[in-house]
């Protein structure tokens, strides 16, 4: 069974985690027999900004894009930093914009709240000693509320390292514990939504 998401993201980090990213919930929602049977094809994501996505005709631009890399057959994911923005009110205006350009696609909009790495925070105790932060990291009381992320994570270095977005990101994801990320609302939502786009492309497909 062969399932295409074709992702809009932010950052130059993301193009590389995102699609990881999807595996990853694909691969701890299914039971063994039902992933192995999946084909899960995402395309190389559409980089934008979200300054330029809440201009008019920008992010109805990108998803024509996005729907066209899977030829019209499949899901679209979007996931943007909501920065100093509240997710819970610019996540369903851009909802409601991408949806009127593709009425046919299922499509989903998820706002990492501050930053994608506020969710590398929240699931900080299982990243201990990866691409060297310390062995004795704790999250944040409040991982959402920290507004740089990637400076609390280049804090957290040995040997004077810093973080890269485009090194450290993708590596991350590909290990980050995803429970302990769905303690804060903003990757909740993130993995319901990819659970949600994965099961409606596997119904259709099926």
């Amino acid at each position: 069974m062969t399932v295409r998401i074709s992702c809009i993201v932010e950052g130059h980090g993301e193009d590389k985690a995102v699609p990881r990213l999807i595996h990853r919930v694909a691969q701890s929602y299914y039971s063994a027999s039902d992933y192995s049977e999946l084909v899960l094809v995402t395309p190389p994501p559409i980089r934008v900004h979200r300054n330029q996505v809440v201009k008019d005709g920008e992010l109805e631009r990108k998803v024509e894009l996005a729907a066209r890399k899977i030829k019209g057959q499949g899901g679209i994911l979007i996931i943007l930093n909501s920065d100093d923005k509240c997710p819970a009110r610019l996540g369903p205006e851009l909802l409601h914009r991408a949806s009127q350009v593709r009425r046919n696609l299922p499509i989903a909009v998820v706002l990492a709240k501050q930053e994608f790495e506020a969710w590398f925070l929240a699931a900080a105790t299982s990243l201990r000693g990866q691409r060297g932060l310390k062995n004795d990291i704790d999250p944040p009381n409040d991982p959402e509320a920290i507004r740089d992320a990637k400076g609390w994570l280049s804090n957290q270095m040995e040997d004077n390292r810093t973080y890269r977005e485009t090194r450290d990101q993708p590596a991350l994801t590909a290990c980050f514990d995803l429970e302990q990320a769905r303690q804060v609302d903003s990757f909740n939502k993130c993995y319901r939504e990819i659970v949600r786009l994965l099961n409606e492309l596997r119904k259709a497909s099926g």
